[in-house]
């Protein structure tokens, strides 16, 4: 890959956007800063020393402003409802490849709906959901999978230390919620079902040292979203460690603060996922340190997999489809602890209780 490229990163300013900036300079490329906020984007490139361009989804031709001459433009701005189609018509006028860091559900849904064939006739790469939420997920459920051509169940448990949500956690959520109004997503069947009963809690048993906890069934994030849209599985089921979920919800919970030089907070995760067929079930796992840090080398992987050459599908795709699965998470480390693991026949987990 040639240093130095010049890769647009729209919401630049924001927690997780800085991440991503800082990852890219790492790995080599050049950020070119872009958001909506003149003073937050015209601070961060002065700290930096980097390019800053203006843009607003309401205007086009600043956006096309804000994308030219980049390689590839990373959305990490929220709301993404907002977002996304403006940026992903930007990316498609300038002819780059488009990754984002949506967690909402319903942007994510949009994504796929609404530019599935147009990128795909224009052989155009989009990403939708490369983050903790959506892509992470999706790759695990993908590496459990292994040869199975299709599975009756895939389950995502997350197990937090805490949850501190930021500013923009907290207005996508609220944005989510407005839209879907008095309703819970789930998938079930096939199908996407509009609940208004409230999620059950459940057991599951995380792989030590975190053990058997209380979670929230039903938690839907976007991994809901990415996982049926290339895997052929009916039933697709997130779950959040209860304390977690308390704290995301709670409007006291404090926004996350730096525990490490690089910015990261003192946050752990562990993800594990299970996908069954029949009576037998494969299992995958994650662990690693700050949700939204961890981000960064997700999405700017996936990135350089697409600038490289080593995407494997061109259109609208999920992680796990676009990219060989195993060998994108072992790429990970040290900060993401990749377990892929084989279980016999009968062996269940995450059953209620």
């Amino acid at each position: 890959m040639e240093p130095g490229r010049p890769v647009a990163v729209f919401g630049a300013y924001g927690h997780t956007g800085q991440f991503v900036v800082a990852e890219l300079a790492a790995r080599g490329f050049t950020p070119v800063l872009s958001g909506r906020d003149p003073r937050a984007l015209g601070e961060l490139a002065d700290a930096h020393g980097r390019e800053a361009r203006v843009a607003s989804v309401d205007d086009p031709a600043s956006l096309d402003l804000a994308l030219a001459g980049a390689v590839a433009v990373i959305n990490c701005a929220g709301p993404f409802a907002a977002t996304t189609g403006p940026v992903i018509e930007a990316a498609l006028r300038a002819r780059i490849p488009y990754l984002d860091v949506a967690a909402e559900i319903e942007a994510t849904l949009d994504t796929f709906a609404h530019f599935r064939e147009r990128a795909r006739d224009a052989r155009a790469v989009i990403v939708p959901a490369m983050a903790f939420f959506g892509g992470l997920g999706d790759l695990l459920a993908t590496a459990a999978m292994g040869d199975w051509t299709s599975a009756d169940e895939a389950h995502i448990a997350y197990a937090l230390s805490n949850w501190h949500p930021t500013a923009g956690t907290r207005l996508s959520g609220a944005v989510s919620r407005e839209r879907r109004g008095n309703v819970r997503l789930r998938y079930r069947g096939g199908q996407w079902e509009r609940r208004t009963d409230a999620a059950p809690t459940v057991q599951w048993t995380f792989p030590e040292p975190v053990g058997r906890r209380p979670v929230v069934a039903e938690f839907t994030m976007a991994d809901v979203v990415t996982v049926p849209q290339h895997l052929s599985v009916p039933d697709v089921t997130t779950y959040m460690n209860v304390e977690a979920a308390r704290d995301v919800t709670a409007p006291d919970t404090p926004a996350p603060t730096a525990a490490d030089d690089s910015g990261r907070s003192g946050q752990t995760f562990l993800v594990d996922v299970v996908v069954r067929s029949g009576g037998t079930e494969r299992r995958a796992t994650a662990a690693g340190q700050d949700i939204y840090a961890i981000t960064a080398p997700l999405v700017v992987e996936a990135l350089d997999r697409v600038l490289t050459g080593r995407a494997k599908a061109v259109g609208v795709a999920s992680a796990g489809e676009m990219f060989d699965a195993p060998d994108f998470l072992r790429a990970l480390a040290p900060r993401i602890a990749f377990d892929p693991h084989r279980r016999r026949a009968g062996h269940r987990r995450g059953q209620r209780q």
